[in-house]
């Protein structure tokens, strides 16, 4: 369902960070991993806007307010080719169920799509059934054999 209020989705710019850090902090606290963020603004800001942005991220904003993004970046396929990473994308509380997720998760595609990109992965967490739902939506592949590999470098 789509809300009647207007939506407006954007590039981020550097003076947002602010507000994607909260959002950020909101999507670590709903995923019991709050004491994990350990981001700031100005290394968002640092990542996102300097020489060689780590990342691109767009926002959704209603009367001038962020209320979702999605963060996300270009990887590489050995098999596919170019892709894009989606690492987060997250709509605050107050502002679920009215279609912006969708607005964001589209804007990503169709970005990715513009660009010539092969493909567009992401991570959902197994226990997250409003996420997995909604990526069924979308036809998404939730490919439940791979295991995902990290080593934290802190």
């Amino acid at each position: 369902m789509f809300s009647s209020t207007l939506i407006n989705i954007r590039f981020a710019q550097e003076n947002d960070m602010s507000s994607v850090l909260g959002l950020i902090t909101e999507l670590a606290i709903y995923e019991n991993a709050e004491s994990e963020v350990n981001n700031t603004k100005e290394k968002l800001i640092a990542d996102g806007f300097g020489r060689n942005p780590a990342f691109e991220c767009i926002v959704a904003e209603t009367n001038h307010e962020i209320v979702g993004f999605a963060l996300f970046f270009q990887k590489y396929s050995t098999w596919k080719g170019k892709s894009i990473f989606l690492e987060d994308l997250c709509v605050t509380e107050s502002h679920r169920n009215e279609g912006i997720g969708e607005l964001l998760f589209n804007k990503v595609l169709t970005i990715a799509r513009d660009r010539g990109m092969k493909r567009l992965d992401w991570q959902v967490l197994d226990w997250n059934a409003p996420a997995i739902a909604f990526y069924k939506k979308h036809n998404a592949e939730l490919d439940s054999t791979w295991i995902n590999g990290r080593i934290t470098l802190d």
